[in-house]
């Protein structure tokens, strides 16, 4: 009698529980729930840690309440990140959604995914060498173009395009994304401003763009530089770092990407010029929605394909917007990346009332 009572209770419990796709307890058709891996590659860069991440595991949650996100972050080591693929296959991910910390490198981890038939998201870089399921992120080389035409913008208005030298620190040389806001970038500026030095930073790590502006400084004298270009906020933060350093009275126009908040702050109060700003809760949540529907068996079309030089990615590939000081209020602000509390704080609390943010 006590047994069979035991067993009438696991299977209340089982149809009380609920899970993906309508499936009762923790089972999906006779299978464990899926568990979905999430690989970022750090955490230098604000958003992996305060978007991505979360926006992600509550949409997967929303979706399947069942399935489990397994996270790892790599802290910007690719051989970390590959020992977090290859424990997250041996667990048995159903689904792989990886934000390479090389991208050109993890040829080998998507095949080891493929030979377990488990399909894999090129989240945010786009993984060379080898096909798979998806690519989601954002038109890379518009966003470089956004930067160049922005940073061209301020220095025509100021007429000092053709007065000095600019400086480009661009990202890390392990990100494709990289390359391809770097040859945005020049699509708009070469021929029209004189680049003074040019950088690939490693790592994109704040710290080194602070010291590459400071060989940049020396090099070519603080008068003569007019404008720089940064492929991301927290690179701006460190080359402004060196600029306020360096004795600069007023900093040149300097460009961002990632709308960190920081640079939300340091573009109101004049320091940035700009940032790119991304939809990142779109990329989180279209991520998730593909992992959802792979690991249900499911393969939804993709409205285009990306080439990575070894045959053609279906991929979902989002719009950037370009953010100066006026377009705060109506971009970052109305679409709750954050709220007006968080950003006219400090020094931005003033800068806030003549941008009508409130």
């Amino acid at each position: 009698m006590r047994a069979r009572w035991f067993v009438a209770v696991l299977t209340a419990a089982a149809v009380l529980a609920g899970g993906c796709g309508g499936s009762t307890g923790d089972k999906q058709g006779g299978k464990e729930a899926p568990t979905i891996a999430l690989f970022l590659p750090e955490s230098k860069t604000t958003r992996y840690e305060a978007f991505d991440r979360p926006l992600f595991e509550a949409k997967v949650k929303a979706l399947c309440a069942a399935c489990k996100v397994l996270y790892s972050n790599a802290d910007q080591d690719a051989a970390k990140q590959q020992q977090q693929v290859e424990a997250a296959l041996a667990q048995g991910a159903d689904v792989l959604v990886l934000d390479a910390v090389d991208a050109g490198a993890v040829a080998s981890l998507v095949n080891q995914a493929k030979q377990k038939k488990v399909p894999v998201i090129a989240y945010d870089r786009l993984i060379s060498g080898i096909t798979y399921e998806y690519y989601v992120s954002f038109d890379n080389v518009r966003v470089g173009q956004m930067q160049g035409q922005a940073l061209l913008d301020a220095l025509n208005k100021a007429g000092k395009a053709t007065a000095g030298k600019i400086v480009m620190i661009n990202g890390s040389p392990t990100d494709p994304s990289s390359a391809d806001y770097k040859t945005g970038a020049h699509k708009v500026l070469d021929g029209k401003v004189q680049i003074g030095r040019e950088f690939d930073t490693p790592d994109w790590s704040p710290d080194k763009a602070q010291q590459e502006m400071e060989q940049a400084i020396t090099a070519l004298g603080r008068d003569d530089i007019v404008g720089v270009l940064s492929a991301n906020d927290g690179m701006a933060g460190g080359a402004i770092a060196a600029m306020k350093r360096a004795g600069y009275a007023t900093l040149p126009p300097i460009t961002g990407q990632d709308a960190e908040l920081a640079a939300v702050q340091r573009i109101l109060t004049g320091e940035q010029y700009m940032t790119i700003y991304l939809d990142i809760r779109r990329e989180a949540e279209q991520s998730a929605e593909l992992a959802v529907a792979l690991a249900k068996g499911e393969k939804p079309a993709a409205p285009a394909k990306v080439a990575n030089g070894t045959g053609d990615i279906p991929a979902f590939l989002l719009d950037p917007t370009a953010v100066t000081a006026d377009k705060i209020k109506d971009t970052i602000v109305k679409d709750g990346f954050y709220k007006a509390a968080e950003i006219c704080t400090g020094p931005a609390a003033a800068a806030c009332t003549t941008a009508g943010i409130q």
